[in-house]
């Protein structure tokens, strides 16, 4: 399948009870040997791959998917999942026999926070061998997805991470990486997670993690401390623009050409490099307009949106910020275009259906779809009404070095 977009890394097997309208925590609502009635389950492919891919899908923009699955009736699942939206979908799918499915259980009651319980499966040994050259052709941009889910890109300080990352951009694409939290108490929760991703990191030109997991890989210790006393309002309430600004700095020092951070409903933080040589190679690829995306600093609040489920919606916005990278040559309308997808996955259930397409998301923003206010404290930003974006103090859109 020929397609300028390639996503790669973690699947899953979705499983999502209907759970009821619930204001207390979900510890109350299943006490140990407890009932709880609950409606329909939902099943839905889930990680990376096929949120983001779907999503991608779904907004227009051909994608081509590579993950694995196991031969058991999970995996004949997601296959026909991927299959029921194009035929073409699960060509790049690999299956290893004799393995079971990852599956991940998502516990996601209205108003409350998600719980998930996962199970990792053929992820765990997915490695860059099963991303092939062959399967390279023809692509502009190389997405991959969910390392800390897949044990062979997280061991040895992610050797293979690099491997891959490396060889990808050795053949002229574009690469972007996406996160997820480990488990504090797996395996994947105690590596050494600032080393990996100074290895890795040079060779990801688009960096789009949460801000939370990013501030649990880089500083544990203090993202630990601050979980404690934050209760409700969360980790991101806790944070202010000085504080995404010196996190931004340090992911451009790592290397990265771009950096995103996913703030949940505060919207997208983006950081850009200045560096003209570091831009060039994405602007090739992509067509960009090198000068504006050097040295900026934009803030895209999210949308009013119906919530009824959040699955998916980080993987939804980097799916938007992807896809306006393939539409737009400057990054205002590329992190608007994000968190307007994002906020679109939100009402619906799974984790793709409430994505329209590409015309139908845009045709939204520009009938005057409103951006929620931003509660972070941004002493120094100025709100830039027009395009939709806050720019921050290090904004310096047009300084190329």
């Amino acid at each position: 399948m020929e397609a300028p977009l390639i996503v790669a890394g973690h699947v899953c097997l979705d499983i999502i009870p209907t759970l009821p309208d619930a204001q207390a925590r979900l510890s109350d609502l299943l006490p140990p040997g407890g009932m709880l009635q609950v409606g329909p389950v939902v099943l839905s492919t889930g990680g990376a791959v096929p949120n983001t891919g779907l999503a991608l899908h779904r907004l227009g923009v051909p994608v081509r998917l590579m993950g694995k699955v196991a031969d058991d009736g999970f995996g004949r699942v997601i296959l026909d999942i991927l299959r029921g939206y194009d035929p073409a979908l699960a060509d790049g799918m690999l299956v290893a026999p004799g393995e079971h499915s990852s599956y991940t259980v998502i516990l996601s009651a209205p108003g409350l926070d998600r719980t998930f319980l996962h199970y990792p499966g053929p992820n765990d040994t997915f490695c860059a061998a099963d991303v092939p050259d062959a399967g390279l052709d023809g692509a502009r941009l190389f997405h991959f997805g969910y390392p800390p889910l897949m044990r062979r890109m997280y061991l040895d300080d992610g050797r293979e991470l690099e491997t891959l990352f490396r060889r990808v951009r050795a053949r002229g694409l574009v690469t972007s990486l996406d996160l997820t939290r480990p488990d504090p108490d797996s395996e994947a929760g105690r590596v050494d997670w600032p080393a990996l991703l100074a290895r890795a990191l040079p060779h990801v030109d688009v960096f789009l993690p949460s801000l939370e997991e990013l501030f649990f890989m880089l500083d544990r210790a203090q993202f630990l401390a601050l979980e404690r006393t934050a209760g409700a309002r969360g980790i991101i309430a806790q944070v202010d623009g000085d504080f995404l600004s010196t996190l931004g700095q340090r992911l451009l020092d790592l290397g990265v050409a771009i950096a995103g951070l996913k703030l949940g409903d505060q919207g997208i933080y983006l950081r850009t490099t200045g560096d003209a040589a570091r831009l060039a190679p994405l602007a090739a690829a992509l067509g960009l307009d090198a000068r504006a995306w050097a040295n900026r600093e934009l803030l895209a609040p999210t949308f009013r949106a119906h919530l009824v489920g959040a699955t998916g919606a980080g993987d939804c916005a980097v799916a938007g910020f992807l896809a306006g990278l393939l539409h737009w040559r400057t990054p205002e309308p590329t992190l608007v275009s994000a968190v307007a997808v994002g906020a679109c996955n939100v009402e619906a259930a799974d984790a793709v259906s409430g994505v329209p397409a590409w015309e139908a998301v845009q045709a939204r923003v520009q009938a005057g779809w409103e951006q929620l206010p931003v509660t972070l404290n941004l002493r120094g930003w100025g709100w830039d009404a027009g395009r939709g974006v806050w720019n921050g103090p290090r904004d310096r859109g047009g300084q190329l070095c």
